[in-house]
């Protein structure tokens, strides 16, 4: 709350004068000897003086059930910590642990395709049932998508976002954001009451990417936001993977741009796992999958089937089954989990 005072300052003060008390005693002399602070920084940190709203602050985090979480806390999270820029103060909803910096980020486009969120839901579950923490920014798209395939698989999953502890956007991920803090954690470095500003976004992407291993990128266009958050990523040390698509599709001009600079081409999370295999020390868990008889007919059909959907009379032309048995096998393929069916008669498969 100190003017002009960021975390690269507030840590070279705590490096030098251990605790905020000492850092309000020091002194004007004392400040400007810590690199970084002149005389300005150094008047603003003496002449604070609203303390009233800080106590007013610490009552309402805890009011709405959130928690404090400092820079030399236990549990602040050990990849942070490798930022230099990283918060000295984060305000946390539900509870973050030792196993999460296991956590890959999946980001990618707002405005996204079907193949988008297919891909991120399929890729996020995998990644969950695996051990990983999944780490996304609680945005509409691929971010949703991305929290909404963690909780599903029972798995953990961090939403990092651009506004207050105490404000939900967007609005319409209230349940989404309830269900994170519940079974994992929301996190914010931004002080309560903060408006989702604009600005906030390229800044909380930081965290997102240092918080983990690695940052997945699923579908972004050109100008998307997931790719400043790849771009931390490669400044942070950290990997980054790409999801290809449609050649001819907008949405994948920016994924496909990161595989040319030497992004991680990604088609399962087995790729992932591979990359990182030298820090993961036998911590991944293999995915048990529930094994599924297909007949011939069944095998027939997810052959004509893909992640995109299609509609029910191109369905018939492809396969060159009866029409009145379609329908019954696309029945039997959605009981096992293996096809799901749209609005306007479309179909597509799930796994």
């Amino acid at each position: 709350m100190v003017h002009d005072v960021g975390n690269t300052i507030a840590r070279n003060l705590l490096a030098s004068f251990e605790t905020p008390e000492n850092v309000f005693k020091a002194g004007i002399k004392g400040l400007m000897s810590v690199d970084g602070v002149g005389r300005g920084r150094a008047e603003n940190i003496m002449g604070f003086s609203r303390w009233g709203e800080i106590d007013k602050l610490i009552e309402h985090v805890a009011k709405i059930g959130a928690t404090i979480l400092k820079l030399n806390d236990k549990n602040y999270p050990s990849l942070l910590k490798e930022l230099y820029d990283t918060p000295i103060i984060l305000y946390v909803k539900g509870q973050l642990i030792e196993e999460d910096r296991y956590a890959i980020a999946v980001v990618g486009s707002r405005l996204t395709t079907h193949y988008g969120i297919s891909v991120a839901e399929r890729l996020s579950d995998d990644l969950a049932s695996r051990g990983f923490t999944v780490v996304s920014g609680l945005a509409r798209g691929i971010d949703t998508a991305a929290h909404k395939a963690a909780l599903k698989a029972n798995g953990r999953t961090i939403a990092v976002i651009g506004c207050g502890i105490d404000r939900v956007y967007p609005p319409e991920n209230r349940w989404i954001m309830q269900r994170i803090s519940d079974k994992a954690a929301v996190i914010s470095e931004f002080l309560p009451g903060t408006k989702p500003n604009k600005e906030n976004f390229p800044v909380r992407n930081r965290l997102m990417s240092g918080l983990s291993l690695g940052v997945l990128v699923v579908e972004a266009g050109q100008n998307s936001g997931a790719l400043i958050t790849a771009r931390y990523a490669l400044e942070q040390g950290r990997d980054v993977f790409a999801v290809p698509g449609n050649i001819f599709s907008l949405s994948t001009v920016g994924t496909h741009r990161l595989i040319q600079k030497g992004a991680k081409l990604v088609h399962c999370v087995d790729d992932i796992v591979a990359e990182l295999a030298p820090v993961l020390k036998g911590y991944i868990k293999q995915k048990v999958k529930k094994e599924v008889q297909l007949n011939e007919e069944e095998k027939k059909l997810c052959q004509t089937l893909s992640l995109e959907p299609v509609h029910i009379d191109e369905i018939i032309r492809s396969s060159g089954i009866a029409a009145n048995s379609v329908l019954t096998i696309l029945l039997s393929l959605e009981l096992k989990g293996l096809v799901k069916q749209i609005e306007g008669k479309r179909f597509h498969l799930i796994s």
